[in-house]
């Protein structure tokens, strides 16, 4: 790599998330809904040698932290032998996995083997009926063990993701905070974004101001210091807790200004911002030749295409269902 490829590094940008499919095995209505769901040709999305080849190029410019997604990373033949060699990268930091669930508890030895320990788990209902609503498929007994396994392997952290959506699972709300009373996990409500036709998303929509109110009885929380490379989460812990409470409020309370994050997706494409209108193909100058100081020269302008303040004021700005499995959210 040149010595110049580094003399401009990406700031505070030291987080990337990094699809590897658009595949999934659920149907959640917010992400992949069948009936809209339009899925990349194999040849389309990024191969595992191009994704650790970018990674290294990440890492010289700055990235520090690398979560796997998807879709549904667990879903792609490899992804074990993929997370190990992620680990090899000299320079990063962090590898970060999300996933479903559905194929944790089959995959957890061998991907604690293989070095990963951060663990972030979607589950948005404790319910097996809303589970089978939410997601198209009766797969929440699965989720479960695959939690238990990875617990008790020793994951840690062990993040749970959960979408607040209104009359639908917002009742759980005291469910999911008896869980952290009782277990060492994190939970993070987050709020749900406008991915769906506008109907809907206003009728499900639940700002992160009502999820503090309900939860008003647990009294004041004490604030848990942000690592460099976390994410958008206000963390807190409460007295007689094991684990801790997190709130992510994308649209109530945009977190744009502190935005430490690209976005690399299956199909090759660089993301600046999540809701923004840029892109910037990385595969064709990969596949073309490119060397790696061309590479980081497209990371830095991604980089600079980052809007510090919102590119969606209005939920009318949405993004296409079928899109959110492939840029891993």
């Amino acid at each position: 790599m040149e010595k110049g490829n580094a003399e401009k590094p990406l700031g505070n940008v030291t987080y990337l998330r990094l699809s590897i499919t658009d595949r999934c095995n659920l149907r959640c209505f917010y992400c992949t809904p069948a009936e809209e769901w339009v899925k990349l040709p194999a040849p389309e999305i990024l191969r595992y040698e191009e994704m650790l080849h970018l990674a290294r190029v990440a890492v010289a410019q700055g990235i520090r932290k690398i979560r796997v997604t998807g879709g549904e990373p667990l879903v792609r033949r490899g992804v074990v032998e993929f997370i190990r060699e992620l680990h090899q990268v000299q320079g990063l930091e962090e590898v970060c996995l999300t996933t479903n669930g559905v194929r944790l508890q089959e995959l957890a030895s061998e991907l604690y083997d293989a070095g990963l320990r951060h663990l972030n788990l979607s589950l948005d209902t404790l319910k097996r009926e809303r589970y089978r609503e939410l997601t198209g498929s009766d797969n929440l007994l699965e989720v479960q063990a695959g939690l238990e396994k990875a617990a008790s392997l020793g994951f840690h952290p062990i993040k749970i993701n959960c979408v607040v959506l209104k009359d639908l699972n917002d009742g759980e709300l005291p469910d999911f905070v008896q869980l952290v009373r009782e277990r060492p996990f994190q939970v993070r409500f987050i709020e749900f974004m406008p991915t769906v036709a506008k109907g809907k998303w206003s009728r499900h929509f639940l700002p992160m101001a009502e999820v503090h109110r309900r939860l008003a009885f647990l009294g004041e929380g004490e604030p848990q210091v942000r690592q460099t490379a976390a994410g958008p989460a206000r963390i807190f812990r409460f007295p007689g807790f094991r684990g801790e409470l997190g709130f992510i409020s994308p649209i109530s309370e945009h977190q744009c200004p502190g935005c430490n994050r690209l976005r690399l997706t299956a199909a090759g494409r660089l993301r600046p911002c999540l809701f923004g209108k840029y892109e910037i193909d990385v595969k064709g100058p990969l596949r073309q030749g490119a060397d790696d100081a061309a590479l980081g020269r497209l990371f830095r302008e991604a980089v600079e295409l980052k809007a510090w303040k919102p590119e969606f004021t209005d939920p009318e700005t949405l993004l296409a269902c079928q899109q959110m499995a492939r840029i891993g959210g």
